[in-house]
């Protein structure tokens, strides 16, 4: 028993640590150039990595089901590797699933653990999937079952094309899956691949070197695309890991400027070319782009996960999600959403795997963002560090104050000098001198 639970945990890293980037090469107005897709109805999901829950209940199932729903989620994205218990796993998704009828599923192959060489491998593959293309749980879209990966693009199958052999998984029911997948693709090949429905490009959900994220990324798969493609385009509020041997995974990617906030307000303007939304992730610790709950089993990331919940992103992701949906911003109570790092950019560790990569790309700032109801200020402090920023309109305002000192955040919406809104996140403190490097969120909202 304790040699499978060893080799179940190695199976699970493997999985769960995959690098989830691979480098390939706030506009004013509503207005587009391009006329819109060809699309179903507006759809987000969230990405969730089934080798985090190989000890979840029925009811941690329904926990996560229930509270991403009532977050304004269409589905969850299940990401599954190599293994014999991922099958039991999937099965307890879908079943809770039941109790949540306007809540779907899909599964998401992930292609850096499951091997893809043969005929015998895609038969295995297109089992798990005829087992549940007509279960009630299942996301359906633009006539056929939902499927999707990560990564693929070099999967034959057996056959003498990728194409071919992608089809020999998908197209083989009638009908076949809307297949689409997170192939690492140039944005001009997508229309290549007739097996291909639509396109994820994993890396949109982040900005890939020292600047603010861009809509152009996007543009550049979008434009690649088949008029009877979909473009998925992904969000992500965070990015931050930290293994070493045998993984030597240890890195960031920028989430300064609101990256959450920034990202689905270019979705929100985009609306018109993009189908479908994937948010990265509910529940990859291990990246700490969780926005979900910290349960379940973690890969190892315990020492810069815990104390971190990122729950108090999933209301600003809802209201979100709803301008996605409906091209209108909601109106709703006043709120104020705060994040930042426990320790500067700049900081010195006694940490054995040093400094992660590309920390000289983010700024020491607590992020800010608020829903006001009316005209009002928004009043930050931390330590010395203090700012007051007005705002003549209603909606969505964003603010920031830089990080100077040993501190604990004081966030209020004020109108004429008296609060009506206040956040004193008191489990948060940003700290001069870390003992290791954590360059997680500490994540707060108001009730």
């Amino acid at each position: 028993m304790l040699a499978f639970l060893s080799q179940l945990l190695i199976t699970c890293l493997a999985v769960a640590l995959v690098v989830s980037a691979i480098t390939i090469p706030q506009v004013s107005s509503p207005e587009l150039a391009s006329p819109p897709r060809a699309d179903a109805a507006k759809v987000v999901v969230a990405h969730l990595m089934v080798a985090n829950t190989f000890h979840y209940t029925p009811a941690d199932w329904e926990q996560d089901i229930s509270l991403a729903a009532s977050s304004g989620l269409d589905a969850f994205a299940l990401n599954i590797g190599y293994g014999e218990w991922y099958p039991n796993s999937v099965e307890a998704a879908y079943t809770a699933a039941l109790n949540y009828p306007n809540f779907k599923l899909f599964i998401s192959f992930d292609m850096t653990s499951i091997p893809c060489s043969s005929a015998d491998n895609a038969d295995a593959m297109h089992e798990l999937i005829a087992k549940y293309r007509l279960h009630p749980s299942q996301l359906q879209y633009k006539g056929g079952p939902l499927v999707s990966t990560f990564g693929g693009e070099h999967c034959y199958f057996g056959k003498e094309s990728v194409n071919e052999g992608w089809a020999s998984v998908m197209k083989r029911d009638h009908p076949g899956c809307t297949f689409i997948p997170s192939f690492f693709i140039q944005p001009a090949a997508s229309k290549d691949y007739s097996v291909l429905d639509g396109i994820f490009p994993w890396n949109s959900a982040w900005p890939l070197g020292p600047t603010d994220i861009s809509f152009n990324y996007d543009r550049e798969f979008i434009s690649g695309l088949r008029i009877d493609q979909s473009y998925m385009a992904g969000v992500s509020p965070w990015f931050f890991t930290h293994y070493g041997f045998p993984y030597n995974k240890n890195f960031i990617f920028r989430g300064d400027d609101w990256l959450l906030a920034t990202r689905m307000e270019q979705l929100v303007q985009n609306r018109n070319e993009i189908g479908l939304v994937e948010v990265i992730t509910w529940n990859d610790y291990g990246e700490s782009h969780y926005v979900g709950p910290i349960h379940g089993d973690q890969p190892g990331s315990e020492e810069w996960v815990n104390g971190f919940d990122h729950q108090a992103w999933l209301p600003l992701l809802s209201y979100y999600i709803t301008a996605f949906k409906t091209g209108v911003y909601p109106m709703g109570k006043e709120r104020i959403f705060l994040w930042m790092r426990p320790h500067p950019t700049a900081a010195s560790a006694s940490d054995p795997l040093g400094r992660p990569a590309n920390a000289d790309w983010t700024e020491d700032y607590m992020w800010v963002v608020a829903l006001l109801d009316a005209p009002g200020d928004i009043t930050l402090s931390c330590g010395p560090s203090n700012e007051v920023t007005s705002f003549t309109t209603p909606g969505l305002q964003k603010a920031k104050l830089p990080l100077k000192a040993d501190c604990q955040p004081h966030a209020a919406i004020t109108r004429g000098g008296v609060p009506v809104v206040i956040l004193d996140p008191q489990e948060i403190s940003f700290k001069m001198q870390p003992g290791r490097y954590n360059f997680n969120a500490y994540v707060a909202a108001s009730l």
